[in-house]
Parts: C-alpha cells; structure tokens; sequence
C-alpha cells in the first residue's frame, strides 16, 4: 500500500515548518527545565513560523491553533516582565 503526501516538499513551507518544529522542541526543554523567560520566547518563535506555514497552506485549523497559542504566549512573557519587574530584553 502506497502511501501519498499530501503536504508540500522542499518548498519554503517545507524549511519554515521544519525550523518551527525545532523551535518548539527546543522551546519545550527549557520549559521542562524551567528557564523562563527564553522558554517562552523559543516557543514564540516555532508558534509564530508554524502561523506563517498555516496561511502559506491556507489550512484554517493551523491559523486558528497556532494564533490562539501565540496570543496566550505573547500574555504569558507580558504577565512574566510585569511580575518580575525586569525590562524586556
């Protein structure tokens, strides 16, 4: 049984959801090991990608999940800098 792709390869969709997934990955292990505030930060990035390689695929599912999760995130690293006091890096 032959099993057929159906996303695209190799295209620029292709680099930026790989490099998304890297991101997040990364992103996770700091946040298993706490170290704030660059776990957010990692995870904004892959979140942010992953939101661009919806609306490259005009896939409404991505758009809708990684948006929603980038907009917790963006209050998570506001909620982080005003409780600590630090500035923005």
């Amino acid at each position: 049984m032959e099993v057929k792709k159906v996303t695209p390869t190799h295209g620029m969709s292709w680099y930026i959801k790989w490099v998304a997934t890297a991101f997040v990955i990364f992103g996770a292990a700091l946040n298993s090991f706490d170290i704030e505030p660059y776990n957010i930060g990692c995870l904004m990035v892959g979140t942010s990608l992953w939101l661009v390689v919806g609306l490259l695929w005009f896939d409404r599912a991505l758009i809708v999940v990684n948006a929603s999760i980038l907009a917790i995130y963006l209050a998570g690293i506001l909620s982080y800098f005003y409780y600590t006091g630090l500035p923005p890096v």
